[in-house]
C-alpha cells in the first residue's frame, strides 16, 4: 500500500451541482461536517475524503478488501479536496486549487455551465492545473437528446483550453451510475513528480483543536495541521518553523511571531505513518497548544524545517497575467488594466492577501500587502479585483521577489 501512487484530486463546480453527493458516493463520507454547512446544504470550508482505488480484472472500484478478501490490486490513493461553490467563497476555493495536482470538475447536465462553473475552471487555469476530467453530472435528471446537447455546449466551453481534450464523463452521482468510469480516469491521470532533496514546504490548508470538552490535562492532543508537503520530506521527531504564525497586536500594530515546534505524529487518511513524501493530504500532530491551531487560526501558514523559510514579506514584486473577460458576472465585463494605489486580493499558496498596487511596470507589479505572506520564488497566485462588491478572479501571476 504504501507504494501505490498518490494524488490530490479537487472537486470544483458551481454550487449544487453534486460535488459533495459524488464525494460521497467515491468515498463513503460527506465532506460537508461543518454544522452551517449541514444546515444550508453548502460547502463553506475545504473538506477532506481519502479513498484507495482497487481494480480486479477491468473493474474499478473504492470497496475495501474485506475479511482479509483482496478486491483486487490497489491502484492509487487518492486525496479529494472538495472546494465550496458559492461565488462568495471563491477564496477558498482558490486555496483549495493550490494544493491539487488534478481536479474534477462537476457540470450538471439539467442546469449546463454557470457563472462559478466559468470562474472556477479558469481558476484551475490560473494555478495551471492541467490535470482535469469532466464530469457531467446529473445525467438521470435529463433526456438522452440533452444530455447530448449538454455535451456539445460543454466541448464548445473547454475548445482552446487546457481542458480541451480532458475527458468528459456522464454520471448520476445519486444513482450511482458511471462512478467506476471515473475511477478509471482518475487512475490514468498522471503523477506528477516529487521533489524530495530539497527543505520541506508543508502548506496548511487546515489547522484544528482535535480534543473533546472536558479531555483531562494528562490526555490532551496537541495542535493538528492539515494540508500538504508540496517537496521534501518531513518525519516524526522534526523540529519545525511556522510561519507568518501567530497574528498579534502590540502597541496598535499587528505583528506576526514564527512558531516552532516538534511533530508528534504523522496521519495520512487513518493510517499513522513515521515519515511523508509530497503525496496526499496529511494531518501533523504537533507539541503546540491547540488553543493556537483551533478553528483554522493557522491556515495559510507555511512550515519548513526550524530556520529554513524566508522573512515575511510585506512588499512582493509578481509578473502579471490578466484575463480578457472578468468571469462569475452574467454580463460581459472586459478586464480593466491594474492600476497604481488599486487594491487587490492575491491568493498566494493556502494563504489570501490583499495589497496595494504602488508600481507598474509593464507586466512587473509591486505591492504592499495588507497581510505578510511568504513569498517565494515562481510561486504562482491569482489575483483578484473587487468589482460590485465582489472579489472577482481577474488574472494571474507569479512571484518574482519578496521583500
Amino acid at each position: 500500500m504504501n507504494e501505490i501512487p498518490e494524488l490530490n484530486v479537487g472537486v470544483v463546480g458551481h454550487i449544487d451541482h453534486g460535488k459533495t453527493t459524488l464525494l460521497s458516493r467515491l468515498t463513503g463520507k460527506f465532506t460537508d461536517t461543518h454544522s452551517e454547512e449541514l444546515k444550508r446544504g453548502i460547502t463553506i470550508k475545504l473538506g477532506y475524503a481519502d479513498t484507495t482505488i482497487y481494480k480486479e480484472g477491468d473493474e474499478y472500484s473504492t470497496s475495501l478488501p474485506k475479511n482479509g478478501q483482496s478486491k483486487g490490486t490497489p491502484q492509487r490513493y487518492i486525496s479529494f479536496i472538495d472546494a465550496p461553490g458559492h461565488e462568495m467563497l471563491m477564496a477558498t476555493m482558490l486555496s483549495g486549487a493550490a494544493i491539487i495536482d488534478a481536479a474534477i470538475l462537476v457540470i450538471a447536465a439539467n442546469e449546463g455551465i454557470k457563472p462559478q462553473t466559468k470562474e472556477h475552471f479558469i481558476a484551475l487555469q490560473a494555478k495551471k492545473i492541467k490535470n482535469i476530467i469532466i464530469v457531467q453530472n446529473k445525467i438521470d435528471l435529463v433526456s438522452k437528446e440533452q444530455a447530448l446537447e449538454n455535451y456539445k455546449i460543454i466541448k464548445e466551453f473547454v475548445k482552446g483550453s487546457l481542458a480541451e481534450n480532458a475527458p468528459i464523463i456522464p454520471i448520476s452521482a445519486q444513482q450511482g451510475i458511471n462512478i467506476d468510469k471515473l475511477l478509471e480516469e482518475i487512475c490514468k491521470l498522471e503523477i506528477p513528480k516529487k521533489e524530495t532533496d530539497t527543505e520541506p514546504i508543508f502548506l496548511i490548508a487546515r489547522s484544528f483543536d482535535i480534543n473533546k470538552p472536558g479531555t483531562k490535562i494528562q490526555n490532551l492532543n496537541g495542535g493538528v495541521l492539515g494540508g500538504i508537503l508540496k517537496k521534501g520530506k518531513l518525519k516524526v521527531g522534526d523540529e519545525i518553523e511556522i510561519k507568518p504564525g501567530l497574528s498579534m497586536k502590540k502597541a496598535n500594530q499587528q505583528i506576526y511571531q514564527t512558531l516552532t515546534t516538534k511533530i508528534l505524529s504523522l496521519h495520512k487518511g487513518n493510517k499513522s505513518v513515521q515519515e511523508i513524501l509530497p503525496g496526499a493530504s496529511i494531518s501533523i500532530e504537533t507539541e503546540l497548544d491547540p488553543f493556537l491551531t483551533k478553528t483554522d487560526s493557522l491556515t495559510g501558514c507555511l512550515i519548513s524545517t526550524k530556520n529554513s523559510l524566508p522573512e515575511i514579506s510585506h512588499n512582493v514584486k509578481i509578473k502579471s497575467e490578466l484575463f480578457k473577460e472578468v468571469l462569475g458576472t452574467s454580463d460581459h465585463k472586459e478586464v480593466e488594466p491594474l492600476k497604481t494605489k488599486e487594491l487587490v486580493m492575491l491568493s498566494v499558496n493556502t494563504t489570501i492577501t490583499v495589497g496595494t498596487i504602488e508600481k507598474i511596470k509593464g507586466n512587473e507589479i509591486e505591492l504592499n500587502l495588507n497581510i505578510p505572506i511568504v513569498a517565494l520564488k515562481g510561486d504562482n497566485l491569482g489575483i483578484a479585483r473587487n468589482i460590485d462588491s465582489h472579489w472577482r478572479l481577474i488574472g494571474w501571476g507569479e512571484i518574482v521577489v519578496g521583500q
